[in-house]
């Protein structure tokens, strides 16, 4: 990021003039990206390099070998055992658990999970902004922040709501909350524009209270085991990260 602009509360409400700041960083190159179609650009790539995308095949254990070799065990309709000589563990909110799955990996090497749920509600009519709007951050994530779809939808989020389990509801009551954080930098928030959208897990590393955590980007230089690359914590902002991320590993993975 070579462009960030420090502005004054003018500046900044000459851009944004609903908008409510002390001073502002201005990032002329932030974007927003069709994640889905970044995907499947993505996929595209590595299929043309000769990857196969094996869906609903759940890999049920990992066996570490002699000589840097792996068999991986997937169960789903078709079970395969598959014999390899490096193995990516990048499952996300499931990444624990595989890396427990693997026998020949010290179990402590295995970060502990802790589950956030993080909740977005989507505006009503058109919000008075241009650009993306980020708060500073809060301890425990990013702050409750304003961004666009493709087709200019505004949605606020995420919060942070620590849980045990993979439920994806939105709590209308959360309503209250978002107010608040957003009218500190939107005052003009109208009553009742708030409406629930979808929410997400984070797979954080850190739990409440305690200093946030970075990513987690593990090889045989940290757990020993020549071959494997475990990923954990890989929350946001992992999707802007994910090919510095996919040039790290891929750079770890050449040097097995």
């Amino acid at each position: 990021m070579l462009d960030l602009m420090p502005l004054t509360r003018a500046e900044a409400q000459t851009l944004e003039p609903a908008l409510e700041c002390v001073e502002a960083l201005f990032s002329p190159s932030t974007g927003i990206v069709d994640s889905h179609q970044l995907m499947l650009a993505l996929l595209g790539d590595a299929e043309r390099d000769g990857a196969v995308c094996a869906l609903k095949s759940p890999v049920e254990s990992i066996d570490v070998l002699r000589g840097g070799r792996f068999v991986v065990r997937t169960g789903g309709d078709a079970p395969a055992e598959i014999e390899a000589a490096c193995v990516i563990n990048s499952a996300g909110l499931g990444a624990q658990a595989l890396a427990r799955r693997t026998r020949g990996l010290d179990p402590r090497w295995v970060p502990p999970l802790y589950l956030a749920r993080g909740n977005y509600f989507s505006l009503s009519g058109r919000a008075p902004f241009s650009h993306l709007i980020y708060p500073m951050p809060d301890r425990a994530g990013l702050g409750v922040h304003l961004t666009f779809d493709l087709g200019g939808q505004a949605r606020f989020g995420p919060d942070v709501e620590w849980c045990d389990s993979l439920r994806y509801e939105v709590d209308p009551a959360r309503a209250t909350a978002f107010y608040a954080s957003i009218r500190a930098f939107w005052p003009g928030l109208p009553d009742d524009a708030l409406q629930p959208a979808y929410a997400g897990i984070r797979p954080k590393l850190a739990g409440p209270g305690e200093p946030p955590a970075d990513f987690i980007v593990q090889g045989a230089a940290q757990h020993g085991v020549r071959g494997l690359v475990n990923l954990f914590g890989i929350e946001s902002p992992g999707l802007t990260a994910s090919l510095a991320l996919a040039q790290r590993v891929g750079d770890m993975a050449a040097y097995r």
